[in-house]
């Protein structure tokens, strides 16, 4: 579980980073839609919101025993796929389909 905890560290910020750049295309949808101003404001507000909560923007109390339920999280969201758990050990993929399933 070493391994996976190294390379958990090493590969959330980016996984963040380009769930963060598709949150950023969605948010530049709602502002160049036809809408109101007002109504822009806010369901971009709304969006925001919802989406702070996300593990894929804001990951919480990021250690060893929180990892599982953060790549739970990430996957849910679609922040990353299970293709992005390859490099992990069979373990900690057996654990996570075991949750899904």
């Amino acid at each position: 579980m070493e391994k996976d905890w190294k390379l958990f560290k090493k590969k959330l910020g980016s996984w963040q980073e380009a769930y963060m750049d598709k949150l950023v295309e969605e948010y530049k949808s709602i502002l160049n839609s036809d809408a109101l101003s007002s109504d822009k404001y806010w369901a971009l507000r709304k969006k925001i919101y919802e989406d702070y909560k996300s593990p894929g923007v804001l990951a919480r109390d990021v250690s060893r025993s929180n990892m599982l339920w953060i790549l739970l999280g990430l996957l849910q969201d679609q922040a990353i796929t299970m293709d992005d758990l390859d490099a992990f050990s069979d373990e900690l993929k057996e654990d996570i389909e075991q949750f899904i399933k």
